[in-house]
């Protein structure tokens, strides 16, 4: 199991964004120290299953599926495991048509040696994504995903995940969420954007974007 990550007002990045926006800085003080592990260690396989999975879905719905293909896995989703089960078996989870050939197309790649996790750890944040991307049902935001969470990059700027937009529309109190207005927005977050959006999402998970952002009690 890889170490979890722990994130304070000493850490160097922490204090860097700090001095860098002033509306991240209050959203960092209202959440406070955080930690996480990224998912490593023979868990990337089943990351990604759960990525292709979760897309368009709530995230309640994509856990329901993912238990139940977790289920038919034994307990372990692996490339062999999910090998072992037939189009219908996958399918009798919930899981779309597309989905499914998306999920035995990656698993295809990964037992025949197409796809090495090992080697995607050394490779630049653009070769990530172009690899991954070059699979059907893998796009943009699974790969930034990938890069966040798995390969813990430190400067990805998920402008396509729901999620971060919503947090990012509270912060900014915005409507304007167009990757070019919000790359010019948050440059200033680089090299720690990822780092910024792992705030936002905890503000998220927290509760607290269900109230209006407020920088100043004035504001």
């Amino acid at each position: 199991m890889s170490n979890h990550i722990f994130l304070n007002s000493t850490s160097p990045a922490i204090q860097y964004l700090c001095r860098k926006d002033k509306r991240l800085a209050k959203v960092i003080s209202m959440v406070g120290d955080i930690s996480y592990r990224p998912h490593t260690d023979g868990e990337e396989y089943a990351f990604l299953v759960h990525e292709i999975i979760e897309q368009m879905l709530s995230i309640k719905a994509g856990a329901k599926i993912y238990g139940r293909l977790e289920s038919l896995c034994m307990g372990q989703i692996s490339p062999e495991n999910m090998a072992l089960l037939t189009t219908e078996e996958i399918r009798s989870t919930g899981t779309s048509n597309a989905k499914t050939e998306y999920i035995q197309i990656l698993s295809d790649a990964v037992i025949s040696g197409n796809l090495v996790f090992s080697e995607l750890s050394t490779m630049p944040d653009e070769a990530v994504v172009k690899k991954l991307t070059a699979y059907r049902g893998i796009g943009n935001w699974t790969a930034k995903m990938y890069l966040i969470f798995v390969l813990d990059r430190q400067d990805i700027l998920p402008y396509e995940d729901g999620a971060f937009l919503q947090s990012y529309r509270w912060l900014y109190k915005t409507i304007d969420c167009s990757p070019a207005s919000i790359k010019n927005k948050c440059k200033k977050w680089s090299p720690y954007s990822s780092i910024a959006a792992r705030y936002l999402y905890r503000a998220l998970d927290l509760g607290l974007t269900k109230s209006e952002f407020h920088l100043f009690k004035e504001d």
